[in-house]
């Protein structure tokens, strides 16, 4: 008899357990702004780029005035800690280094914004839409701005380039 209410006890208090709510973790501080992109770097209106993959992300601070801009490699090969203002969903780089091992450059980065629902997919889902006008410190014409504009990723294999 005692065996059978030792069972029953540990039976109820896994269950009890099991059942417990589990914390919310939340969010990061720049998750609003925070994506992948499939992007075109334009020097006026021609393409220099086909779409190619970049990210916004937070910083390890997990601040809201901060976020990492990062072309793993596909664009110029940067990754720049930009500042941040979340409640414009703009961004800037003042001649920041980028921290790409083994290659030092500074990036500019102005008028950096991400537009709410204003991008379209490659199918033509609504996205959002980031713009940025950039520099680059070995751009072989010094003093180039370029314009880097595109639209979020969707995640859908179809709307992938």
């Amino acid at each position: 008899m005692k065996r059978i209410i030792v069972i029953v006890a540990g039976l109820a208090m896994v269950t009890f357990l099991s059942c417990s709510k589990k914390p919310d973790t939340g969010g990061t501080a720049t998750q609003n702004m925070a994506n992948e992109w499939w992007v075109v770097l334009y020097n006026g209106t021609t393409a220099e780029t086909n779409h190619a993959h970049i990210y916004t992300y937070n910083t390890s601070a997990n601040t809201n005035n901060e976020l990492w801009v990062d072309d793993g490699g596909h664009v110029w090969d940067f990754k720049v800690k930009a500042s941040a203002d979340l409640s414009a969903m703009t961004f800037a780089a003042n001649q920041v280094k980028s921290v790409v091992p083994g290659y030092d450059i500074k990036v500019n980065i102005t008028e950096g914004k991400i537009l709410k629902d204003a991008g379209r997919s490659k199918t033509g889902n609504v996205t959002d839409s980031i713009f940025m006008k950039i520099s680059f410190e070995d751009d072989p014409v010094p003093g180039t701005v370029y314009t880097l504009r595109g639209h979020a990723r969707t995640r859908f294999s179809e709307d992938d380039y």
